[in-house]
């Protein structure tokens, strides 16, 4: 069929055309938007799930529905080693800037941006091209530690809103990546705007470990934030995320075809775009068929091994790749550490700074105390075809 019409969207964060299965969560979010607008306690959330569920489409979906419901949105990527007082003060001062154009909102707003002024003197940030633009404010945000200084920055934004009939959400994608002193301090910040009654919110989305990493940080995270799951998608889900695109565009696919797709991606969002996408291109009618859907897996799998699963396998050391390599061998996960240790005859006490390397980067995570597991789904079949 005409890839021109090609209705599926396997890039990295690209909204699918049909998106099926996370209803959910979206409504959560409104929810929790709609009663920040209104002065209302609001949750936030903490989405959690593996490399190519969806999690960074929820978030743009999340952030359209925020600014609909009245709310300034800010939304920023973690990347590993990164400061989050760097990626937040562009963010605050735009928000702080908008909101001071509002009357009953410019002073509350001037303050913050003095103390931001002074927030960015004091913690040395420097972000190419930017500049404040007023005199600090002695005494805001300007004792040089971010779990005093991020919430005053934050109480600010949070009352200016307030006063101008807004709200802030702050999205946050990749939150396994912040330092635990990083995270610490955002929790802090958003547990004094659930006290204070200000309408300022966090959606965040990271890896399964988050949750652990978020309650290491503060005790009371769990019951601050929300915590829902992205996974795979259900079998109805799945089907219909593939089957209602086609149909859009005056095209049909065969059941015994759609059934295939459905089981061999294991309903994982990013691989049914891919198998999809690539079975809309070889149809050469307007239905597609199983013979066609079969044909198409060989360029799937290629095009993944490719891009999805390579990419992050390059970021490896060679001892990494020995490490997953011997997981991947013993079958699908999760995967006890002892068991791991003794198909790469090695003492269990000698794996501790691999384990933790390759946590670090992002590609397995502890599932239960002793066990892990891969944060990209099918990466242990990735595996296993590089080394046959």
């Amino acid at each position: 069929m005409d890839p021109y019409l090609n209705p599926f969207a396997p890039g990295a964060g690209s909204r699918p055309p049909e998106l099926a299965g996370r209803d959910e969560i979206l409504k959560q979010a409104k929810i929790s938007c709609g009663r920040a607008i209104k002065g209302r306690h609001a949750r936030s959330l903490m989405l959690l799930g593996l490399r190519g569920t969806g999690k960074t489409v929820l978030l743009n979906e999340i952030e359209r529905i925020g600014k609909a419901e009245g709310l300034l949105t800010s939304k920023i990527e973690a990347p590993e080693d990164a400061r989050l007082a760097r990626l937040l003060v562009p963010q605050m001062r735009k928000v702080m800037r908008s909101l001071s154009v509002v009357e009953a909102a410019k002073d509350i707003a001037n303050r913050g941006l003095r103390g931001l002024r002074g927030f960015v003197s004091i913690s040395k940030i420097e972000v190419a091209g930017f500049e404040i633009g007023v005199e600090p404010e002695p005494g805001l945000a300007d004792s040089g530690d971010l779990q005093f200084d991020l919430p005053d920055l934050f109480q600010a934004i949070g009352e200016a809103a307030q006063a101008a009939g807004k709200g802030w959400l702050l999205l946050i994608d990749e939150v396994q990546y912040l330092s635990e002193e990083d995270l610490s301090a955002l929790i802090v910040s958003l547990h004094h705007m659930s006290q204070s009654g200000l309408p300022v919110l966090l959606v965040g989305a990271g890896l399964p470990q988050v949750a652990r990493l978020a309650g290491d940080a503060k005790s009371y995270a769990e019951r601050l934030f929300g915590f829902p799951e992205v996974g795979a998608l259900d079998k109805e889900s799945a089907a219909r995320a593939v089957e209602r695109p086609i149909e859009d565009e005056g095209a049909t696919i065969d059941q015994g075809a759609l059934n295939e797709i459905v089981e061999r991606t294991q309903c994982y969002p990013f691989f049914l775009q891919e198998w999809a996408s690539i079975s809309w291109n070889n149809s050469d009618g307007r239905v597609i068929t199983l013979p066609e859907v079969i044909e198409a897996y060989t360029e799937a799998v290629a095009s993944l091994d490719a891009s999805f699963f390579k990419v992050r396998f390059d970021r490896l050391t060679k001892a990494e790749v020995q490490f997953v390599i011997a997981m991947a061998q013993l079958g699908d996960g999760p995967y006890p550490m002892a068991d791991i240790a003794a198909s790469m005859d090695r003492k269990l006490s000698s794996l501790g700074p691999a384990r933790a390397n390759i946590i670090r980067k992002g590609m397995i995570y502890s599932t239960d105390h002793g066990f892990l597991d891969f944060t990209v789904p099918l990466f242990a079949e990735f595996m296993r075809r590089q080394n046959h």
